[in-house]
């Protein structure tokens, strides 16, 4: 089985703002980086396509010809909670939990929010019950954070890896 993590195109929030969860707009390149992220999927059949149901990943999945896309909550973003919409930067100087998260991220929640082991066991969930079904190949439409993930589940890096090297939006990660 393949199964095909899509990025969803750069957003229009500033550099450096935890908006996981948050459902925000897609930057004014949507459409050009859309037909790339579309011209990288051309001609392959997918047997099922899924999203996550922000805007961001729909909206791509749409654009790709994939409307009807499966809508699935395991593959959203991390959940930051209070802290959603927030700088880095002002969580580093005005929050000293930010702190503690970033150094404990894996098993330290966000306030009101979830760690990082939380989201991988939502997608573990995901791609076990997907390799269930005996598709031959799957499209999913997601997130940086999922996308980076995926990459734990298949094994080709660790845990505390993971968010080194974030797949770039609009990117296509394959998985066997």
């Amino acid at each position: 089985m393949e199964i095909y993590f899509i990025r969803h195109t750069s957003v229009a929030v500033p550099k450096g703002t935890c908006y996981g969860r948050t459902d925000v707009p897609l930057s004014d390149t949507f459409e050009q980086e859309a037909s790339f992220t579309k011209r990288l999927l051309d001609g392959i059949p997918f047997d099922k396509t899924f999203t996550s149901p922000l805007t961001r990943a729909v909206r791509l999945a749409s654009f790709c010809g994939f409307p009807d896309a499966e809508r699935d909550a395991r593959v959203l973003e991390l959940d930051f909670g209070e802290w959603e919409m927030k700088g880095y930067d002002d969580l580093y100087k005005n929050d000293p939990r930010f702190s503690f998260w970033c150094d404990h991220h894996i098993t330290q929640h966000t306030p009101g929010g979830e760690c990082v082991m939380d989201m991988f066991r939502r997608v573990k969930d995901f791609i076990d019950n997907v390799r269930k079904m005996k598709y031959h190949r799957v499209a999913v439409f997601s997130h940086g954070g999922v996308l980076a993930l995926a990459r734990v589940v298949a094994g080709e890096v660790s845990l505390g890896q993971a968010f080194e090297d974030v797949p770039s939006y609009g990117s296509v990660l394959v998985l066997k």
